[in-house]
């Protein structure tokens, strides 16, 4: 802990008092609308980029939580991530490896749906194609693609 903050104690129970209430997320989302519009954008954003990391798991990871990532060549999980055009975080979720990026996204971006109301474009690689089921009034064929 730096020098100028209280006993490491007392961070933690804020942190945790914090965490409890919701209020981690919200101090998230108020600061990422504030970088944008110190960067000159409007603080919602209106396009995305998805993409997915398979990483390596511990073997004290539960196997129900594990897969297989056959392109890669990696038995663990998989992190997918929704990212504003500047680089900020919009969303995430960890699966098995073995969750395809088609699969994963159909989630994520009907979480987005409900969460970002002007985006409107988000982008993709190959990972992503083929139908994903969404509502085609808010996600246009051309939105998702390379």
């Amino acid at each position: 802990m730096p020098v100028d903050f209280p006993a490491w104690d007392r961070v933690y129970a804020f942190f945790r008092r914090w965490r409890d209430k919701g209020l981690v997320k919200e101090f998230h989302e108020r600061l990422r609308g504030k970088v944008r519009e110190a960067a000159g954008r409007d603080p919602e954003p209106s396009a995305g980029i998805i993409d997915s990391q398979s990483v390596k798991a511990a073997a004290s990871v539960p196997a129900s939580s594990r897969g297989f990532d056959g392109g890669k060549k990696i038995n663990g999980r998989k992190r997918h991530i929704v990212v504003d055009t500047t680089g900020l975080l919009l969303t995430v979720r960890v699966t098995a490896a073995s969750v395809t990026d088609r699969e994963a996204s159909q989630g994520l971006l009907a979480q987005l749906a409900t969460r970002f109301f002007l985006l409107r474009r988000v982008w993709a690689d190959g990972g992503y194609t083929g139908p994903l089921g969404l509502d085609p009034g808010f996600w246009t064929p051309e939105t998702l693609g390379s």
